[in-house]
C-alpha cells in the first residue's frame, strides 16, 4: 500500500504499544508509524521523519493527550538525555511491554505459537542500579563537562549534573573530576576534528563491597599531573583504584590498555556470595542485585545435581560458571576477552573453587578443543554479546549436544532466532523462559531460557 504521509508532514496519532527498541507503535489507516517519544495511550502531534514501504517514523514533537500511564520523571535532564528512555512511562507498563516484546519475539520469530513463558522478574531498584557508568567529555563556555550523548545525537554531548542511574557516589566523582579538569585547563577531545585531549571518564562500583575504581581516557601524550589527579579522588575513600587509558584512533571505545595510577589493579564486588574481581575493561552485569537474580534463574533452569561436566561460554569473569561449581562436577569457561579469563582464573583462586578452569578464545572456534579436552558436556551455558550465538557458535554448540543448554540473553530477536535454528537443526526444545528487568527505563530486556533434547 502507498504510505498515507510524507516525510516533513506533521501528524496526530494514538499510540497502542511499544515495538523493540523502544519506539511506540501507532497506525494510520492501517499503516504502521513508529513514534519516537510516544507512549503507550498517548495522542501526539508528531512530525514524520522517514518512510519506507511498509512503516514510517516519526517524532512526537507535541502530547495533545498523554495517557493514563505517563508519569513525571524525576530527572531534570531527560528527555534530552539518551541515557533514559522511559523514565515518564509507569514502571509496571513498562514491564508489561518488555514482557510482551519477548514472547511476541519468540512467536513471530521463533516461530512459537505459545512460548513458555514465565512473569517477568522486576528490578529490585528502579534508580540507581547501576554499577559502571561510562561518560564522554565535551566542550562548553566554562571549560569541560562530563556527560552522555543527547537522545539521537552522537555528536552531542549533555552535561549530566545529577543521573539517576548512578549512586550519590558516582554523581559526586563526576563532579569532582569535571572540576579538576576546568581547574587543569584541559581540553576536551573533538570528535569531529580530533583535536583536544579529555575523552572518557569510566566509573566501575562494588554496590556490595563499597569499593570503586575509576579510569581517565584521553588522546595521546600525558598532558595532566598524575599527582594531582591521583589527590583528587583521593578524598574518596571509596576508590580503590584509579586508571589511565589512551585512546589514539577515532572510535569512541572505553576498552583499550590502561596503566595503573594508584592503588589495586582491580576492585571486588561479592554476587551469591562470591567474590569476584573487576579491572577497568572486563564484563560484568551492570545491575549487581539484578545480576544476582539472573544467576539465580540460570543455576535454577541448568538442574545441577553435584555430576555434571559445565560449559560456561562467553563467561566473562566466570560469574555465572563459578556460581555453578558448587552445584556440579566441573565447570569449563571460555571469553574472548583475556582481560576477563583473567580475571575469571582469579575469581576461581579467590573463592577457592578448584574445579572450574576458563580459557581464551572465540567459542565458535574454541568448542571443539574444549570437548577433546574436557569431554561433552552434560549443561551448556551461553550468555553472548546483542548479535547471539553469531558465526560458528551456534553450529559448535548445536553439534556439542548437551541435554540441558541454558540460555542467558541480552536480545529477544536473536534469542528467538537462535531458539528457531537449534530447534530446526539440532532437535532442541524451548522448555521455560523468563524475562528479568535489568535496566528500568531503557528498552533492554535480559531473558534466561531452558532448551532440551
Amino acid at each position: 500500500m502507498a504510505a498515507p504521509v510524507q516525510r516533513d508532514d506533521v501528524v496526530e496519532l494514538d499510540v497502542e504499544s511499544l515495538a523493540f527498541g523502544g519506539n511506540g507503535v501507532a497506525r494510520l489507516n492501517g499503516y504502521v508509524v513508529f513514534v519516537r517519544r510516544g507512549l503507550p495511550g498517548d495522542r501526539v502531534r508528531a512530525r514524520v521523519t522517514k518512510v519506507k514501504r511498509s512503516h514510517a517514523e516519526a517524532l512526537a514533537v507535541d502530547v495533545v493527550d498523554p495517557g493514563p500511564n505517563r508519569v513525571e520523571a524525576p530527572c531534570a535532564h531527560y528527555p534530552e538525555c539518551g541515557g533514559c528512555r522511559f523514565q515518564d512511562l509507569a514502571y509496571e507498563i513498562q514491564l508489561e511491554q518488555k514482557h510482551r516484546q519477548v514472547a511476541d519475539s519468540l512467536r513471530r520469530l521463533g516461530g512459537l505459537q505459545d512460548p513458555p513463558l514465565e512473569e517477568i522478574v522486576p528490578a529490585e531498584s528502579i534508580f540507581h542500579y547501576r554499577n559502571k557508568l561510562e561518560y564522554s567529555f565535551t566542550r562548553t563556555d566554562e571549560g569541560p563537562a562530563l556527560g552522555f550523548h543527547r537522545a539521537g545525537r552522537w555528536d552531542e554531548v549533555l552535561d549530566i549534573r545529577k543521573c539517576w542511574l548512578t549512586t550519590d557516589l558516582g554523581n559526586a566523582i563526576r563532579n569532582t573530576v569535571r572540576e579538576w579538569a576546568r581547574e587543569e585547563r584541559l581540553e576536551a577531545y573533538s570528535q569531529a576534528d580530533g583535536t583536544g585531549y579529555l575523552r572518557h571518564l569510566v566509573f566501575r562500583e562494588g554496590r556490595n563491597t563499597g569499593q570503586a575504581l575509576v579510569s581517565l581516557v584521553t588522546a595521546a601524550g600525558e598532558k595532566f599531573e598524575r599527582d594531582r589527579f591521583i589527590e583528587v579522588l583521593r578524598e574518596f575513600p571509596e576508590v580503590r583504584s584509579i586508571h589511565w587509558a589512551v585512546n589514539d584512533t577515532p572510535a569512541e571505545v572505553t576498552n583499550v590498555p590502561s596503566t595503573l595510577l594508584w592503588g589495586e589493579d582491580a576492585i571486588e564486588e561479592e554476587l551469591l556470595g562470591l567474590r569476584f574481581r573487576v579491572r577497568p575493561n572486563a564484563f560484568l552485569q551492570t545491575n549487581t542485585q539484578m545480576a544476582e537474580r539472573l544467576y539465580e534463574l540460570a543455576i535454577d533452569y541448568a538442574g545441577l545435581t553435584g555430576g555434571e561436566t559445565v560449559y560456561d561460554l562467553y563467561c566473562g569473569i566466570g560469574t555465572i560458571g563459578l556460581s555453578m561449581a558448587a552445584h556440579a562436577l566441573t565447570v569449563w569457561g571460555v571469553e574472548v576477552e583475556e582481560e576477563s579469563v583473567a580475571c575469571a582464573l582469579e575469581n576461581a583462586d579467590l573463592n577457592g573453587i578448584s574445579n572450574a578452569a576458563f580459557f581464551a578464545g572465540n567459542v565458535g572456534q574454541a568448542l571443539e578443543e574444549l570437548r577433546g579436552r574436557a569431554g561433552d558436556a552434560d549443561v551448556v551455558v551461553v550468555d553472548p554479546p546483542r548479535a547471539g550465538l553469531a558465526g560458528k557458535a551456534l553450529k559448535r554448540v548445536g553439534e556439542a549436544g548437551a541435554p540441558r543448554l541454558v540460555y542467558v540473553s541480552c536480545n529477544p530477536t536473536t534469542l528467538a532466532g537462535d531458539t528457531k535454528r537449534l530447534r530446526e537443526e539440532y532437535g532442541y526444545e524451548l522448555i521455560r523462559a523468563r524475562p528479568v528487568d535489568m535496566f528500568p527505563h531503557t528498552p533492554h530486556v535480559e531473558t534466561v531460557a531452558l532448551l532440551t533434547k
